[in-house]
């Protein structure tokens, strides 16, 4: 069954469970060839492996496609939905968009795959009555069963070695509750409290860069650290009570950087669309989902913390 018209809505969007390389390729291949037929724009963010796999079998129509490595351009989950996703699909508006995208692989650490599972059942709200078709591969072979599991609850199809069939299990809301975890406090970290009176964000700027230089990040790096820094202490100052905490502290070999304040984010989809650049505002929370490495947010009753992850 071709998953693009699986179902009434024109927005599609299938788990793939696979298991070894052909399966892999059985399902991919129809899938990216189907499209280039009809002249849909085809686009596949998938891992650095999976892409010379698919390169290789597709030949010459490989040059049809748009190939991302989602290792680097979706390391950050929060990115996938602005800066992957909808950077491809949204400029080809009117006309039915396919993608692979794969941003669930084995290696992915315990402190990513909440964004991911997170990023997973946002999809489900990025593209309401949108002509796009996102297929997800996971590696069943590969993943942890609650991996697989969790997939089946952000996606309302699922396709494996015995054919196309709807999801009993799917509830994305319950998910994106699920990836709302609280962040552990770090054992040591170097603090900046900042309010309404004493509240800059270039003394922020300048606090951040400052530690994380020190720890080792350097060059673009740090100076795209001391931009987010920046931001989201605007945004505190500016939606978040009027001010907050700023930590920076080093972990796992990363410059990891908090923002703490008394604000809420009541928006599940804050940080991950485009922002019309003729309109007032802070770009904040996409600022620093396009740049770091990896964002946690954890927002509740006592207020929102945006954590954010740079790798020295």
């Amino acid at each position: 069954m071709d998953t693009a018209t699986a179902d009434l809505d024109p927005f599609v969007h299938p788990a793939l469970f696979y298991r070894g390389d052909h399966e892999y390729l059985q399902a991919t291949l129809p899938f990216i060839r189907g499209g280039l037929a009809a002249g849909e724009p085809v686009a596949v963010a998938v891992p650095e492996r999976n892409l010379r796999l698919l390169r290789a079998w597709l030949g010459p129509q490989a040059s049809a496609v748009c190939f991302l490595d989602m290792t680097r351009e979706g390391r950050n989950p929060g990115r996938i939905i602005p800066g992957v996703l909808r950077a491809f699909a949204d400029p080809h508006e009117g006309r039915r968009v396919r993608i692979v995208g794969e941003p669930v692989w084995p290696g992915r650490s315990v402190t990513e795959y909440p964004a991911c599972l997170q990023h997973e059942a946002l999809v489900n709200l990025a593209f309401p009555g949108r002509a796009v078709t996102i297929m997800c591969p996971y590696d069943a072979d590969a993943l942890a069963p609650g991996v697989v599991r969790d997939a089946e609850t952000t996606h309302p199809v699922l396709l494996d070695g015995s054919g196309l069939r709807l999801s009993e299990s799917y509830a994305p809301e319950r998910a994106i509750r699920d990836a709302n975890r609280a962040l552990p406090d770090p054992e040591t970290a170097e603090t900046l409290t900042f309010g309404s009176r004493d509240g800059d964000p270039g003394r922020a700027r300048e606090f951040a860069a400052g530690r994380a230089s020190r720890a080792g990040l350097s060059g673009d790096r740090l100076g795209d650290l001391r931009l987010i820094a920046g931001e989201l202490v605007a945004d505190s100052l500016g939606h978040g009570g009027g001010g907050g905490v700023l930590r920076v502290w080093t972990e796992g070999g990363q410059v990891v950087m908090d923002v703490r304040d008394a604000g809420r984010i009541t928006d599940p989809l804050a940080g991950r669309g485009p922002v019309d650049p003729r309109l007032r505002g802070s770009r904040g929370l996409l600022v620093t989902n396009l740049l770091s490495d990896l964002v946690r947010v954890h927002t509740g009753e006592d207020g929102t913390t945006v954590r954010v992850y740079f790798t020295i």
